[in-house]
């Protein structure tokens, strides 16, 4: 059985739901930030960068949602494109979503609900940034039904972890600009695996409070000035 490192963020979401989709059975294993439990030594011996998600899989270890993605889907050879030309395609979309979509959209959210002041700057700059990433992939949405191909895949679900939390990371009025991404995420929100998958929530409990251990555990640098 796979253990999975998880907790309610938008990356650990994006892998509950790539596994309830292929049905593999897991074991959930909750990893509680605002605690510090990413930076305990048995975690650590997961995933040295102290991010959840992470699994392992009859020893095998793999960190970052959208690895996991990736090997869970050549495990199973499910949700891959049907056509062996469309996998540049599906790396390309992959690793946009892990180097433009999750950390824009992770830093928007950060400078403008979290960050101390003054933040003008970094707001201005981090929601510009997640905005256009977040425009590309609306208009390639508006194009076809699915990310890649003709089929719903992997990087739809890379897609879903984020897409949920547009007004969390840009504003409750966000979603408006993006008319196609409402229509994907409202179409995989209503599959039996994304309700199982936020169905988790429920049976966990995390710490909720944003108090200083909270702040260290989640932001680290601010108990060591670098620059």
């Amino acid at each position: 059985m796979i253990k999975f490192y998880w907790n309610t963020a938008p990356n650990p979401a994006k892998v509950a739901l790539c596994l309830e989709e292929m049905g593999l059975p897991y074991e959930i294993v909750p990893i509680d930030t605002r605690k510090g439990d990413q930076h305990k030594p048995e975690f650590l011996a997961i995933n040295p960068n102290a991010k959840v998600p992470a699994i392992v899989d009859d020893g095998e270890i793999v960190f970052d949602s959208n690895a996991i993605l990736l090997y869970l889907a050549e495990k199973t050879g499910k949700f891959l494109p049907a056509k062996s030309s469309d996998r540049g395609q599906l790396l390309s979309w992959l690793m946009f979503v892990a180097s433009g979509i999750g950390p824009y959209s992770g830093q928007s959210v950060h400078f403008r609900n979290f960050a101390p002041e003054p933040k003008d700057y970094a707001v201005n700059r981090y929601t510009f940034e997640a905005q256009r990433h977040w425009g590309i992939l609306d208009a390639r949405l508006g194009k076809q039904k699915y990310m890649v191909g003709d089929a719903y895949g992997i990087v739809d679900m890379a897609v879903w972890g984020w897409s949920r939390l547009i007004p969390f990371v840009l504003g409750p009025e966000a979603p408006t600009q993006f008319p196609n991404l409402q229509r994907h995420l409202a179409e995989i929100s209503a599959r039996p695996a994304a309700v199982k998958a936020l169905a988790l929530k429920d049976k966990y409990t995390f710490k909720t409070e944003m108090d200083e251990t909270a702040r260290l555990a989640m932001f680290p640098h601010l108990a060591k000035k670098v620059a």
